[in-house]
């Protein structure tokens, strides 16, 4: 499934694979001055590769690594011929995507290896200058773009919701605490955050500061917690009401209590 909105100059490509002809999980390409950023997943490539031939692209970036942001990037290269870009940690993953978990292979599928160049500091288009900011914490490998004189960002999975209730296996907290004070630093003004949701946050500097403010929060509520006693399944039940059901779908890969567990040690 695919929906196009257009920001202005920037062009939001949402994807998603179906699930008894619903929509199963949005994932956010942007297409700006001829620029691609990420594409997409293996399971929405029939969609998105439609969408490609009829597009002027003239280079592509991955923000990270995962499967769902490096999906056409194989068709990209052998039908187009067209550069991809990827941070110097991402690029291996990229060459050799690792197998995925049965829940991320029904949502998105398989990558297939495709090989991206370093990704230099900045990337310039006929109109814009993207400068290439490091922002870890939802993954190690993970890149934003920052176009300053336009007031965007283009975060990747760097924000990924309000109410994170869960954490995955490569998520750090304090980097991604980091990154997002250094967009917020990095940034003079308000800006448009372009996120790989299938929402753009209009204020941007406040929906990272607003996600700092309740992470720190939710770190000294678990610790205070912690040194009251409470174990880790108390800690969950107290802060969000019982584990989240994604604990059960990825058995274990996401869970609240694993959340809970980097709120302590960080």
């Amino acid at each position: 499934m695919i929906e196009i909105s257009d920001f202005g100059k920037v062009k939001q490509v949402k994807l998603a694979a179906e699930l008894n002809g619903e929509p199963y999980y949005w994932v956010s390409s942007y297409l700006v001055d001829g620029l691609l950023i990420d594409t997409g997943s293996a399971k929405t490539l029939p969609e998105f590769s439609n969408f490609l031939r009829n597009e002027e692209i003239q280079v592509v970036v991955n923000t990270h690594s995962h499967e769902d942001h490096i999906g056409a990037n194989r068709l990209i290269q052998e039908e187009f011929g067209l550069p991809i870009y990827a941070s110097k940690l991402a690029i291996p993953k990229i060459q050799d995507p690792p197998t995925v978990a049965w829940y991320r292979e029904q949502a998105w599928g398989s990558a297939q290896a495709s090989d991206p160049r370093p990704i230099p500091p900045c990337l310039e288009t006929s109109k814009f200058r993207f400068e290439v900011v490091d922002t870890p914490g939802h993954s190690a490998d993970h890149i934003s773009f920052a176009e300053r004189n336009q007031g965007w960002v283009f975060s990747g999975d760097l924000f990924i919701g309000n109410q994170m209730t869960t954490a995955g296996p490569e998520m750090n907290i304090s980097d991604m605490l980091r990154s997002m004070r250094r967009l917020i630093e990095f940034m003079d003004d308000g800006f448009v955050l372009f996120t790989s949701l299938r929402t753009v946050r209009i204020d941007g500097r406040k929906t990272l500061q607003d996600f700092v403010a309740r992470f720190e929060e939710l770190r000294e509520r678990a610790r205070e917690m912690a040194t009251q006693g409470l174990d880790v399944r108390e800690i969950v039940n107290k802060m969000f009401g019982g584990e989240n059901l994604f604990d059960s779908i990825t058995n274990g890969e996401f869970s609240s209590a694993k959340l809970v567990r980097l709120l302590l040690q960080e």
